[in-house]
């Protein structure tokens, strides 16, 4: 069995150390906060969730999904799933024109209700299961941004606390206890991710003809 996810991390936007042009984004929550001994936490995190880098936005801008793949010292993949979103800021003391995306550099401080600050919901997994990692991280935008009646720790401790086979072609049916049902589908060996495509036919196919070469020459 292994861990459908190593980490939820929350990142936003630093606003304690403005940049040159471009700010920074800074870890506001992590989840578990130690690391696990098989699996260290993935150092620079908020440089990867952002690749375009920080930018306050004048518009509050579509969520985004995107995962990032990063390989460790052993050559071991860690599948970074990203969803980033846009908040209205309050307080923005501080907080100079050059920083916002689409702006002339002219220095002096905005109102506050002007901008809107980027938020990045991140996934750490060893496995690579997209569409699924999209689902829970939509579900857990949705009950903070709509403010609904589900505690999002329990939300983020059942989805650290979900096992699955590493493979074995067994489907694995979880919830994160917000009414949802999340249908995993493992694949037949680690090496063979599920992609989505049938590929029967192709071996079938490479299987017949390995079949018929040795009868064209005779053997």
């Amino acid at each position: 069995m292994a861990r459908l996810a190593d980490y939820f991390i929350v990142v936003g936007y630093d606003h304690e150390k403005p940049g040159s042009g471009e700010g920074l984004g800074k870890i506001i929550q992590r989840f578990p906060q130690k690391d696990w001994d098989d699996t260290p936490f993935p150092q620079g995190i908020e440089l990867f969730c952002q690749p375009g880098g920080w930018q306050l936005s004048r518009e509050r801008k579509q969520p985004t999904f995107f995962v990032v793949v990063l390989t460790d010292i052993d050559s071991d993949r860690h599948y970074c799933s990203c969803l980033t979103f846009y908040e209205a800021e309050i307080n923005l003391q501080g907080t100079k024109k050059e920083e916002i995306e689409g702006e002339a550099k002219v220095s002096g401080l905005i109102q506050p209700a002007e901008v809107f600050a980027p938020k990045s919901l991140v996934l750490v997994s060893r496995l690579y299961y997209p569409e699924i990692f999209r689902a829970c991280l939509g579900l857990i935008y949705t009950v903070y941004v709509d403010s609904l009646n589900v505690s999002l720790e329990s939300l983020i401790a059942n989805l650290c606390a979900c096992l699955v086979p590493a493979a074995g072609g067994s489907q694995k049916l979880f919830s994160l206890g917000a009414g949802d049902r999340q249908l995993i589908q493992t694949p037949l060996h680690d090496s063979l991710p599920i992609t989505g495509t049938s590929v029967a036919l192709l071996f079938q196919q490479l299987d017949e003809l390995l079949l018929w070469k040795p009868c064209q020459m005779g053997l």
